[in-house]
């Protein structure tokens, strides 16, 4: 079993109501080994929202805040929680999760500024999945993970 990012299936979960459906994944549809699960939406979000980056404190904390100055840290934290166990429960070892997101993305992130621009990092979910030993890949290199 595969957990995957719902809106990847076509599930209009995004922050903006949508989803990026990708083709490519047909033939893991077809097995029925993908769970798909929408982090944000587990923690409590509704679609459509605001959008999110994650913001680095003065401290080194992170928070999870919107451009208008909304903290939806815990929603993130509680999504994400929602996700390992999931995972956990029905032995997931392999992932695909939508790239740059404070949720699942892996490797890189927005910067926090809402400008657009990508840095190093990890969405919260993708973060806590990769610390307890659950491989992470995003749509575009999902097939480096020979999901089969």
């Amino acid at each position: 079993m595969y957990l995957i990012s719902a809106c990847l299936l076509g599930v209009n979960c995004r922050y903006n109501g949508t989803s990026i459906r990708i083709f490519e994944l047909d033939n893991l549809i077809d097995s029925g080994r993908l769970i798909p699960v929408c982090p944000e939406v587990l923690g409590g979000l509704a679609t459509p929202r605001e959008a999110c980056e994650i913001i680095t404190q003065n401290d080194g904390s992170k928070k999870v805040m919107t451009e208008s100055g909304l903290d939806y840290t815990s929603e993130f934290q509680i999504g994400a929680k929602r996700v390992l166990d999931i995972a956990q429960t029905c032995d997931v070892r392999k992932v695909i999760l939508k790239a740059n997101s404070p949720s699942c993305g892996c490797g890189n992130i927005y910067d926090g500024t809402f400008s657009g621009k990508l840095i190093e990092g990890n969405g919260l979910s993708s973060q806590l999945l990769l610390e307890n030993g659950i491989e992470v890949y995003n749509e575009h290199n999902w097939a480096e993970g020979e999901f089969v």
